[in-house]
């Protein structure tokens, strides 16, 4: 049995630099929540800081269902 450590690595990469950028992201939208609040309550510009959340809600179901096209296809 051979294993191509090459790939296995490119894999994990790959893997790892996305399993990063969506919890960033997730991350991102729920701090625009919390921003999004606090604005609010001190008169600021609370829509703002809710359509960066949603962006980055977006984005995040957008990579959830690419990668389930990918797991289906």
């Amino acid at each position: 049995m051979n294993i191509d450590w090459a790939a296995l690595g490119s894999v994990f990469g790959v893997s790892l630099v996305a399993t990063v950028a969506l919890v960033s992201l997730f991350t991102l939208g729920v701090v625009g929540m919390t921003k999004q609040e606090s604005a609010a309550a001190q008169g600021g510009s609370a829509a703002l800081a809710r359509t960066g959340a949603y962006a980055c809600f977006a984005l995040c179901a957008g990579a959830v269902a690419y990668g389930i096209y990918l797991i289906v296809t």
